[in-house]
Parts: structure tokens; C-alpha cells; sequence
């Protein structure tokens, strides 16, 4: 609530039933509830004196009604009927405080205006908030019963039907739920209703005709303050627009406008006190229910202060305590009897009624103590068990026969320990701890197995991989028409062999039938995805593969050694023989075949028509459907497949690119080859020589100086030939070539002149020789110039060459 906001109370009824109709015109005025029109709630309490009625209200909607001072004892606070208006909370919505009933300030007899105001809240009200203890709820003389059947009796002959909500607001809640509580109070509030003579016309209706019922709960005010505030926040909330359709007000039939609400509140407190035959329950048994209340909350206070029962407490909370039953059972019993001691001079059944209830209280007290009792009581028994069990597993004991006969000891053993923490003077039940303890033990047995199962598991699994992995591994490196045909032996081999193994071994643990089954499967299923993981990841290499295998195929020869392109191998054979076993392992890693019926796929066929198909009939596949143009397989589950068609001839397209290039080497190392053998000119062309040249070499043959002349020339040619090195600048290209001959030749003839120039000047110092022999000198002197040793320098590096004499 902000801190401006202005609070207006005033006093409605006065303790003598004199109605205050100036106060109540003053406050709508100051309210300005005349401005609401129908958007208002009227909200009322009713319950017994001191019991905290103007607190709740105030700290629920932020009036400020007087309260009880606790420390001037208890007495009557509220007087009358007193009016105040909800502070922050729309719409607008007012509250009234009752006096309080059962308040001894009006004495045994005078109990007409406590019926009179309670009639009033209900035929004013919405809601009526019905303040009640915890400990009240299933007795009969208690929690405002009497008066509520009265109320509902007048309310019917005095009033038009009207739906007002009836919220119970339990208050000082024990630790018994809310949950447990409601049912009883509704049946209560049922039997009343039932109970209560109706005129003819309501005979047969319900109580839901009538009433909403709400129930909540709040905790002591003066014990748990703040857990208290927590939770009437929370029932605040419910307050916020209650008139609106599924609030927590009624349907409102009959209700008056705002400006008009003065003069109703007249009207039915006027009704209400000319009627005289309201009566109310005996004081005798109301005294009764007040006094062994007393007595009962007395004792249970002595009861938690004991310093025994504390020590008690505290030791179970830490650890098992010897004795703790006969300890707790002579404490409860020392309480109890006290009570019996007090109370005996008052009504029996309330006095019965209460000792009931004060021992369901110390019960609920002790509860949780004894709980901890059985609870260390379980733990223990429990790690005695796996202790145990363990030992029995170590020294080689059958799982089946250690589990069981561990149970039964460790179960009799708990039993026994139960014994000693009972409590007496209640039915206690520790089948819900029992029931606990043995599903800890079933757990812990069920988890060991696992463990155990899922070691073995895991054991033959291993096996499995170590049998089936490398096998398959070498199956798919020299992959054929055989590959999955193997596979399928070793798979069958393998498994059937681990199964067996696997079957012995499971029925040491005592499983169920089901289960071995399942992990039977199970098993089967890893090794059957042993090998399609093994199959996906080399249908990943497949290309790498097909490469490998093209190479090795084309570049060795069937006896595996290298092949030498000598001019005389059928290239296009070599080369369709390497594609057809590339598409063969291609087709094998297309499609998982595990099972016999996949030896049926014709896959094969189907990529050699698509794919190697030979010139004539590409005309055929123009006029044809493409068997790759589809993402599926005939035939073949998504599951099955690792390369789809599509995915076939794109890689045979990407496998054709790469390998072209090696195919082209081979085809220009051949042709290389043959150029370098052919190095003579055609037969045709020697026999032309021979036939068109026969004159001159009858010519040379007659003149022998011809030949000397042809022979000297050869030998300049020769020279110029290596010293130009003629055919190193032609092989970067001809025009290359002849662009360096034409830059080299003048200074290589140059060179060479002055070469033969300084070999000949020795000779012409000698004496002139004969005409005959001068003849004979000259032709020794150029045939020992040209055999002579020619030396120059190109480039930089010195060359020398050396005539061949013939």
C-alpha cells in the first residue's frame, strides 16, 4: 500500500445492534463509492473472538482495524460491526470486521447479535471469510458450525437466493497438508448443509446453489511472521478483480448499485433484528471446547520444551540412538496421561476429541524423528548389504545366488532393527521405509548387473571389431564380384561365434528372457553396423580407390612390372580393360549387401551401359531415359545405400577428368617413341635415291678426289653441327631455332676459318715441294686439318670435337 493513501473505517453496527447511518453516509462520501456504479465487492470475517480476525484483515488489505494487545490479555477488541475500504486493490472493495463470537463480554445467554451480525455478513457480502483454527476441523462443537447451520437455515427463508463466496481461512496450519485438510472440511461443511430443514422449493438443492467454498491455509502469525506475511500476499492477489467473470466473488445476483448500498445495509439489518428464534449451541460444551483445547495446547507445549525429548531429537538427527523407541514411547505416554489427569471432569467427548487431537499433534511432532530413526536404520543395512554382495561377487559366488540370499538376510536384519523404534500409542507404519530399502537393494542389484552386462558387452563387441575390422578392410582394398559374398561369411563366421559366447556368459546374471534377447540383438546389430560404417567410409575413398586401381592397371602389365611405351601396345585396350575394373569397384561400393537376396542388384550392368557405353550406340542414349538420373536405386531402402546413381556419375565424370591426363602420357610417350626409332627416311624414298642418284655415284666412284672433297665437307658440317648445337636450340620450337641460328652462325663460321687458318701455318715454311707432290701435300694437309682436333667456344664453354676417320 503507498504511504499517501488515505485509510476511511467507521463503525457500521455498535455493540448495542443501533445501525450508524450518518458514519456510513460520511464514509461513502469520503470513498466515493457512489462513483462505482456495480464495480464493487463487499467482504466480510466472521469467526471466534481473539482470534485474529482484525490482524488478518489489516495485513490482507491494508485497513487498520483495532487489533488485541497479547500482552493485556485476551478479551474483546472489535466491537459491533465495523467498515473499512480495501486499500490498493480494484475494484473497489470494502471489508467488515465482526465482533467476535463466543466472546464472554456478552455472556452464555446473549449470543442473539453474534447471529444477528454473521447473518448480516452473509446477506452483504461476496465473500465471507470464516476464521478458523487448524486444530478445529473435524470437530463437531467447533469452528463456527452451529452458527453456519443457523446462518443457512435464515438465510433461505429470509433472502432470495444469492451465490456468496464462503472462504475458510485456516489459520495457525500444523504441518498436516492443506490437501488433507480440505476434504474434511468439506464434508463437514456438507453434512451441515444436508442437516439444515428446507422449505419445499429447495429441497433438492445443492450447496453449490448457494455458496462458492474456498479453503487456504496460513501459518501462526506469531510463530512464522514472515512465512505468514509470504502467504497472505499471496491470497491478496486472489482479491484483485474478483467481481470479474471466474473471480473469487460469487455470481452477485441481486446485487444493488453502489449509491444505493446505504440504504440495503439498512434495510436487512432492520429484517435481521425483528427476527427472534436464532439459537446457538450449548455454553456448557463450548466452555468445554475451549478449556481442553487449552489443556491439550498446554500439554503438547510441555511436550516440545522437554529436554529429554530435544536430546532425544537431536541424537536421531545424527545418528541411529539405542533405545530410541522405549525413550520416546515413555515420553509420549507421560504426556498423554497428564492430559487425562486435567481434563477428566469435563464433557467426555470433547474431551475424548481432543486427546485425539493433541496426539495426532505430538505425533506429527515426533514424526520426523522416528522417521530419522528408520531412515539411519535403512542406510546402514543398506551399505552392509553392498558390502556384502560385493564380497560374495569377488569370491566367484553366482550373481543370482549372491543377490538373493543377500536380500534375505539384510531384509530380516532391518525387520528386526524396526522393532526397537515403534511407537506404541500410534499404528506406525514402516512398510513405506521397508518398501524403500528393498527398491535400494533391487537398484543396487539392477545396476551391478548392468555394470556387468555392459563390461561383457563391451568385451565382445571388442572382439567383434578386432575379427571383422581388418578382414573387411582388405575385402574392400581388392573389391570384385566376391567382396560382399565374403563379407557376408565373415560377418555370419564372426557373429554367430560371439553369440554364442555372449548366450553362456548372460545366464550367470539371472536376466529375464526379453533381455537377453535384446542384448543378443543388440550385439548382432553392432556388428551388422560394424560393417556399413566400415562400407560408408570406404564409399567416401571410392574415387581415391578407382584412381589407385586405374593407375596400377594401366601403368603395370599382367605380370605387374612396368610398362614401356614402345610403340606396339593397344593404349585403348589398356585403357577400357583399367575403366571396366574401376566401374566394377564402383558398382561394389554402391549398395550394402548383407543380406543374400542383394546379390540380386544388378548394379553392375546397369553403370556399364550408362557409363561405358561405346560411340555407336550414344545415339541410342539420346532417345533413351538415363538409368543414373534418379537419387535412389531400384529396389535398394535409403538405408542400404552409400552411393546414389547421381552420385555415380558424377564421380565416374570427375574420375574420367583425372585419369585422362595419364592416358594422354602414355599415348605421347608412345609417339615420342616411334619418332625417335624412325630416324631413316621411307623405303620409297632410298629406293628413289638409289635409282635417280645412280649417275653421280658412277661418277664419284670414277673421280676418288670427289669423295675426299664430300668427306671434308661432312666433317665442316659435323663441326658446325655441334658447335651450334643445332638440335638443342630446335627443341624449344622451330622459329625459336632459327632465331638463334641466325644470331650464332656468321661468328661460328668466323671462328671456325680462323681455327683451320692457324693449323696452316706451319706448312708454308717448309721448301717448295714438286708439282706432283705439292698435289699429294695439299690433300694430306687438308685431310690431316680436317681430322684434326677442332676447338672453340660457345657460350662461354669450350667444346671439342673429333673427326671420325672413314
Amino acid at each position: 500500500m503507498a504511504k499517501s493513501e488515505i485509510r476511511f473505517s467507521t463503525q457500521l453496527i455498535d455493540g448495542d445492534g443501533t445501525f450508524n447511518v450518518e458514519g456510513i453516509e460520511k464514509f461513502m462520501k469520503d470513498v466515493k463509492l457512489a462513483e462505482c456504479g456495480l464495480s464493487y465487492a463487499v467482504v466480510s470475517i466472521m469467526g471466534p473472538q481473539s482470534s485474529g480476525k482484525s490482524t488478518l484483515l489489516n495485513s490482507l488489505f491494508g485497513t487498520d482495524f483495532r487489533e488485541m494487545d497479547a500482552f493485556k490479555g485476551r478479551s474483546q477488541t472489535t466491537k459491533g460491526i465495523w467498515l473499512a475500504k480495501c486499500a490498493g486493490i480494484e475494484p473497489c472493495t470494502l471489508v467488515m470486521d465482526l465482533e467476535g463470537t463466543d466472546g464472554r463480554e456478552r455472556g452464555e445467554d446473549d449470543t442473539a447479535f453474534e447471529k444477528q451480525s454473521s447473518l448480516f455478513a452473509l446477506a452483504v457480502s461476496d465473500i465471507v471469510l470464516i476464521n478458523m483454527w487448524c486444530h478445529d476441523i473435524g470437530r463437531e462443537q467447533a469452528a463456527n458450525k452451529p452458527l453456519l447451520k443457523t446462518v443457512f437455515q435464515v438465510m433461505m427463508r429470509l433472502f432470495s437466493p444469492r451465490k456468496t463466496t464462503l472462504m475458510f481461512v485456516i489459520r495457525d496450519k500444523t504441518r498436516t497438508p492443506l490437501e488433507n485438510l480440505e476434504p474434511v472440511l468439506r464434508e463437514d461443511i456438507q453434512k451441515i448443509w444436508d442437516s439444515v430443514p428446507k422449505p419445499q422449493a429447495h429441497k433438492e438443492t445443492p450447496l453449490s446453489e448457494f455458496f462458492n467454498v474456498e479453503v487456504v491455509a496460513l501459518s501462526s502469525f506469531e510463530e512464522k511472521e514472515e512465512q505468514f506475511k509470504e502467504q497472505v500476499h499471496e491470497l491478496r492477489q486472489r482479491f484483485v478483480h474478483s467481481i470479474n467473470p471466474g473471480g473469487l466473488a460469487g455470481d452477485r445476483r441481486g446485487v444493488v448499485p453502489a449509491s444505493g448500498f446505504s440504504f440495503s445495509a439498512q434495510q436487512i439489518w432492520k429484517v435481521i433484528k425483528e427476527n427472534k428464534d436464532l439459537d446457538l449451541p450449548a455454553h456448557k460444551v463450548m466452555v468445554a471446547t475451549v478449556r481442553c483445547e487449552e489443556i491439550a495446547n498446554e500439554k503438547y507445549a510441555l511436550f516440545a520444551a522437554n529436554e529429554d525429548w530435544r536430546q532425544l531429537e537431536e541424537a536421531v538427527q545424527s545418528g541411529p540412538v539405542a533405545g530410541f523407541g522405549k525413550k520416546l514411547n515413555s515420553l509420549l505416554h507421560t504426556c498423554l496421561s497428564e492430559y487425562d489427569v486435567e481434563a477428566t471432569y469435563f464433557d467426555e467427548g470433547v474431551r475424548t476429541a481432543k486427546q485425539k487431537h493433541l496426539q495426532e499433534k505430538l505425533l506429527q511432532l515426533v514424526q520426523p524423528a522416528f522417521y530419522s530413526a528408520l531412515g539411519h536404520i535403512r542406510i546402514g543395512t543398506f551399505d552392509k548389504f553392498k558390502e556384502a554382495f560385493d564380497k560374495a561377487l569377488n569370491k566367484g559366488e553366482g550373481f543370482s545366488e549372491a543377490a538373493n540370499n543377500c536380500t534375505g538376510i539384510f531384509m530380516a536384519q532391518f525387520d528386526d532393527a524396526c522393532a526397537d523404534v515403534v511407537i506404541e500409542v500410534a499404528d506406525c507404519d514402516t512398510s513405506k521405509v521397508r518398501e524403500k530399502l528393498r527398491r535400494d537393494i533391487d537398484a543396487h542389484v539392477a545396476s551391478v548387473r548392468a555394470a556387468k552386462l555392459s563390461e561383457l558387452t563391451t568385451t565382445y563387441e571388442e572382439k567383434l571389431k578386432e575379427a571383422l575390422s581388418g578382414p573387411i578392410e582388405a575385402l574392400f582394398d581388392g573389391a570384385n564380384n566376391e567382396t560382399w559374398p565374403s563379407i557376408r561369411k565373415l560377418y555370419k563366421r564372426e557373429t554367430e561365434s560371439a553369440v554364442s559366447g555372449f548366450s553362456a556368459a548372460l545366464t550367470r546374471f539371472d536376466a529375464d528372457e526379453e533381455t537377453q534377447k535384446n542384448m543378443i540383438v543388440s550385439l548382432e546389430n553392432y556388428a551388422r553396423g560394424l560393417i556399413e560404417t566400415k562400407a560408408r567410409d570406404e564409399a567416401c575413398r571410392v574415387l581415391i580407390r578407382m584412381k589407385e586401381k586405374f593407375t596400377t592397371l594401366f601403368s603395370h602389365d599382367a605380370e605387374s612390372m612396368p610398362r614401356i611405351w614402345t610403340g606396339s601396345e593397344d593404349i585403348r585396350s589398356i585403357t577400357k580393360t583399367a575403366r571396366y575394373a574401376c566401374l566394377k569397384l564402383l558398382s561394389v561400393m554402391t549398395v550394402i549387401r548383407l543380406d543374400d537376396k542383394d546379390d540380386t542388384l544388378n548394379i553392375e550392368n546397369i553403370l556399364a551401359k550408362a557409363l561405358l557405353d561405346s560411340p555407336n550406340e550414344k545415339e541410342k542414349k539420346i532417345t533413351t531415359v538415363d538409368p543414373l538420373a534418379s537419387s535412389t536405386w531400384e529396389k535398394v531402402p535409403a538405408s542400404k545405400t552409400l552411393i546414389t546413381p547421381v552420385q555415380c556419375k558424377s564421380l565416374w565424370r570427375q574420375f574420367k577428368i583425372e585419369t585422362e591426363y595419364t592416358v594422354s602420357q602414355a599415348i605421347a610417350a608412345q609417339e615420342a617413341n616411334k619418332r625417335g626409332n624412325n630416324w631413316l627416311p621411307p623405303p620409297w624414298a632410298i629406293v628413289a635415291l638409289l635409282i635417280l642418284g645412280f649417275n653421280e655415284f658412277m661418277t664419284l666412284l670414277r673421280n676418288p678426289l670427289y669423295l675426299i672433297l664430300i668427306f671434308i665437307g661432312y666433317l665442316l658440317i659435323k663441326a658446325l653441327w655441334v658447335q651450334l648445337d643445332v638440335a638443342g636450340d630446335f627443341r624449344h620450337g622451330a622459329l625459336a631455332g632459327l632465331l638463334s641460328l641466325s644470331t650464332k652462325f656468321l661468328p661460328t663460321i668466323m671462328n671456325l676459318m680462323r681455327k683451320l687458318a692457324e693449323e696452316g701455318v706451319p706448312e708454308t715454311n717448309n721448301p717448295q715441294p714438286t708439282p706432283s707432290t705439292s698435289n699429294q701435300t695439299t690433300g694430306s694437309s687438308v685431310s690431316s686439318t680436317a681430322s684434326s682436333k677442332v676447338t672453340f667456344l660457345e657460350r662461354g664453354t669450350e667444346y671439342t670435337a673429333s673427326s671420325k676417320e672413314e
